[in-house]
């Protein structure tokens, strides 16, 4: 059995309950939003279901740490719970389907804090993905209806589609250079954003994708489904895991060319 299945499962049912809170305020016409000090949106249903899932682990795995978008760190330990109640609230808000909630579970090891086990569950496209280290990467219904993920194996990069969320955040950091760069290299661009990319990348219909600015909770759960479908997830410079404050996935045959020209401070290869 492989080490992580107990919490594989447990990940599952914690997105059974975020799933039903959130899809039932979804498009509903008295949702509550407000903006955060940093400008970004966040409604009832984002903190509901960051409660509902921080009151399950705290019956199920009272030992662990938890780390949420919207309540910040709780605890601390070799075992932590890492949770984005809704990836996606902008389009949460406006009635977009594209969202999702993100549970993993990070664990210390001689190398560092990995991400262990990934559920990325977006009920109102009807999706969700999943991974535990060693086990493979799957997509699903649920866990006894699954279909193995696997990346693609197109290796030039004229061949690739290239996934991202926005132009703006590039320009912001100054990486666009670079970015229109490797859009012009490609076969092929769509601006999918958010969760999105990750899984196609998982799934094989995209090769490659980045975003210039994201927090931890945005990559855990992505980071794992990637590697455990076969392909490799970094920063943009190149550090493994969910650490460098952005991101670069990629089938793996087309790594170190997507870093070549989305990565260092200018972003030109």
């Amino acid at each position: 059995m492989p080490e992580f299945n107990d919490d594989l499962r447990l990940a599952h049912v914690l997105a059974d309950a975020a799933d039903a809170a959130t899809m039932a305020r979804f498009k509903a016409l008295d949702l509550k939003v407000e903006t955060k000090p940093d400008l970004t949106p966040v409604s009832e249903a984002d903190k509901a279901a960051e409660e509902l899932i921080r009151g399950q682990l705290a019956r199920a795995r009272p030992r662990d740490a938890v780390l949420g978008e919207e309540y910040g760190s709780r605890g601390a330990g070799p075992r932590r719970w890492v949770i984005d109640p809704i990836d996606g609230t902008k389009n949460y808000v406006r009635g977009v389907p594209v969202w999702a909630t993100l549970i993993a579970l990070m664990v210390r090891g001689e190398q560092g804090d990995e991400s262990v086990v990934g559920v990325v569950s977006a009920p109102a496209l009807g999706r969700r993905w999943w991974a535990a280290k060693g086990d493979g990467a799957y997509t699903g219904r649920s866990l006894l209806s699954a279909t193995r993920l696997h990346v693609s194996g197109v290796s030039r990069l004229e061949d690739a589609s290239f996934a991202y969320s926005s132009l703006s955040g590039w320009e912001e950091r100054g990486r666009l250079d670079g970015f229109l760069h490797l859009s012009r290299n490609v076969w092929r661009t769509r601006g999918y954003g958010d969760f999105w990319p990750y899984m196609m990348v998982a799934e094989g219909s995209v090769d490659i994708c980045a975003e210039p600015e994201l927090n931890t909770w945005d990559m855990a759960a992505n980071d794992v489904i990637v590697r455990e479908a076969g392909g490799r997830f970094t920063s943009l410079d190149g550090e493994p895991g969910p650490f460098g404050g952005n991101a670069a996935a990629s089938n793996g045959l087309l790594h170190e060319e997507l870093l070549g020209y989305v990565g260092g401070s200018d972003g030109v290869a």
